[in-house]
């Protein structure tokens, strides 16, 4: 055991993943093998566990990587996961994964995305696409791909069904974060979306599901309809924190007019360059 903190940091940290996760201490006890009143103590601040059982308590509550490094070092630990970029050396495999995923995807747009909905990579389909919609070198660095579709200035004027598409990705935010909890970041960027024009606080409970089995992104070009569902790809078993944070977003078309329709529209924007 090393020396008592100063604080109760760490014991705070692990009652809020509790608190987060539901579950009681008898509940960690049984899932990672390590006893309640150990437990009790250390989230009393009485004692501060060893690395490895840290580590055991983090599993049992699915505390995400980069959590974990701050219940370490509340413990007096050095970090124990890479927050390295997805663009380092030690990324390269998945880099190089990534990079094959965007050109076979052609001639569908497929992007990379952090956590926050950041564009990190994007396929040659994903702005000759939008940009047959809007001037896409207008758009700040990086693209977010939420402002994109919440933004009146952006891809909105441009969805048919835009207020289910917006209700849908508010959901997928919550959904979709890592370790499903929402951090300082995410509320800030939840509440940017929810402060563009007419955009519901309602809008994160979940409507009764429709007849399809996804709701498509619909977009209006020149009169016709291209509908769109996606596939999101993330990294399995993640041993670093960039590769827990990617998600890979691969659009494609939802019926064979979209397939037909999207053909067309890339040939004509090629054709203008």
């Amino acid at each position: 055991m090393n020396k008592l903190p100063k604080t109760s940091e760490l014991g705070d940290l692990l009652k809020q993943w509790r608190g987060v996760r539901g579950r009681s201490q008898l509940d960690i006890s049984l899932d990672s093998g390590i006893s309640q009143r150990q437990i009790s103590f250390i989230e009393s601040g009485r004692s501060v566990p060893g690395r490895s059982t840290l580590m055991g308590i983090a599993q049992a509550l699915d505390v995400p990587l980069r959590e974990r490094n701050a219940l370490l070092l509340a413990a007096g630990y050095a970090p124990l996961y890479s927050d390295a970029a997805w663009t380092s050396d030690e990324m390269k495999s998945v880099s190089k994964a990534l990079q094959r995923m965007m050109v076979q995807h052609e001639p569908y747009p497929a992007v990379v995305m952090d956590r926050y909905w950041n564009v990190l990579l994007a396929n040659e389909a994903a702005p000759r696409f939008f940009n047959c919609f809007i001037d896409m070198s207008t758009r700040p660095s990086p693209r977010n791909m939420l402002h994109l579709m919440f933004d009146p200035e952006g891809m909105r004027p441009f969805i048919a069904n835009w207020e289910a598409l917006a209700q849908a990705l508010i959901q997928r935010v919550h959904r979709e974060a890592v370790g499903q909890v929402i951090d300082q970041k995410t509320r800030d960027l939840l509440a940017d979306l929810l402060a563009y024009p007419d955009v519901s606080p309602n809008w994160r409970v979940p409507e009764a599901p429709g007849a399809l089995p996804m709701i498509p992104m619909s977009f209006i070009k020149d009169g016709a309809a291209l509908s769109y569902f996606s596939l999101v790809t993330t990294v399995g078993t993640p041993q670093t924190i960039a590769a827990q944070e990617l998600r890979v977003e691969c659009l494609y078309p939802a019926d064979e007019e979209t397939e037909v329709l999207h053909a067309r529209l890339l040939l004509a924007a090629s054709a203008k360059h």
